[in-house]
C-alpha cells in the first residue's frame, strides 16, 4: 500500500471517530468480483420513514463517462443498479438531478493551493466527458456543472433545491470517499434528511467504502440497498 493510501484510510477513521460515530456493521450481501452488490442482494428492510415523492430528489453524482472508465471493472454493475434506481425514482416522481465535475481546456478553475485540483488537472481528465448515456438522462433533469469534488461548492443545486421544496435527499455516487463523503458533509450539516444507496455508490479502495458505510455514513444517512429503495419508491 503507497504512503498516500495509508494516509487516506489514517484520516477517515480519525475524521469518523472524533465526529463520533459508532462503528455499525453495514455490509452488503450478494457483492459481485467487482465488489459491488447486485440488484439481487437481500432486502434488509431498514426502519426509515416512507419517502414523499414531492419533496425528495435522486441525487446521481459523477456518473460521467471519464470516472467510469477508471473503475471499469464495476462499472457495468454500477450502471445497471443505478439505471434501476433513476428508473423507480421517475416512476415514483421524485425529482431525478445528475451532478459532474468539469473543466476548462487549461483548467483555469483549479487552485494551486488545491491538493487534489492538483491531481485532478495532472489527469488530463473532465474537460468533455459526459454523464453515462446508459442512466437514460431526460431533458427535464437537470445537470449541475461544478468544479470541485463536493457538488454544492460554487453550483447553484442548493438554491435549485429549495426553489423545488426540496427537503430529502436520495444518494448515489463515485467514489465514496469523494463526491459520496463531501455531499453527506455538507447536507447532513444543512438538515436534509439523507438515504444513501450502498450498491449505487463504489470506490477503489474497498475497505474505506465498508468504513464509511458503517460509521459516518451510517451516523449522518438511512444506509439503504438497492432492494430497500425498490420498496420505499414502490
Amino acid at each position: 500500500m503507497t504512503d498516500d493510501g495509508r494516509n487516506r484510510r489514517a484520516f477517515i477513521r480519525m475524521a469518523t471517530v472524533s465526529a463520533g460515530a459508532l462503528a455499525i456493521g453495514a455490509g452488503l450481501d450478494g457483492c459481485d468480483g467487482s465488489g459491488v452488490s447486485t440488484a439481487a442482494a437481500q432486502t434488509t428492510t431498514p426502519a426509515v420513514p416512507a419517502i414523499v415523492s414531492s419533496s425528495t430528489a435522486l441525487l446521481v453524482m459523477h456518473y460521467q463517462t471519464d470516472v467510469l472508465n477508471i473503475v471499469s471493472s464495476a462499472a457495468p454493475t454500477l450502471l445497471a443498479n443505478t439505471r434501476k434506481l433513476c428508473d423507480l425514482a421517475r416512476a415514483k416522481g421524485v425529482k431525478v438531478y445528475f451532478a459532474k465535475i468539469q473543466f476548462s481546456p487549461g483548467y483555469s478553475e483549479v487552485s494551486a493551493l488545491n491538493k487534489s485540483g492538483q491531481a485532478l488537472k495532472s489527469s488530463g481528465l473532465f474537460i468533455n466527458d459526459t454523464i453515462a448515456p446508459e442512466l437514460g438522462q431526460q431533458a427535464s433533469e437537470p445537470l449541475i456543472i461544478g468544479h470541485r469534488i463536493s457538488v454544492f461548492f460554487g453550483t447553484d443545486l442548493q438554491e435549485r433545491l429549495s426553489a423545488a421544496g426540496i427537503d430529502t435527499l436520495i444518494l448515489a455516487g463515485v467514489e465514496s470517499t469523494g463526491v459520496v463523503l463531501s455531499t453527506i458533509g455538507y447536507t447532513s450539516d444543512a438538515d436534509y434528511r439523507l438515504y444513501t444507496v450502498k450498491d449505487c455508490c463504489y470506490d477503489r479502495d474497498q475497505i474505506a467504502h465498508d468504513h464509511l458505510f458503517s460509521t459516518a455514513f451510517d451516523t449522518r444517512t438511512y444506509v439503504i440497498s438497492l432492494a430497500d429503495a425498490s420498496v420505499l419508491l414502490a
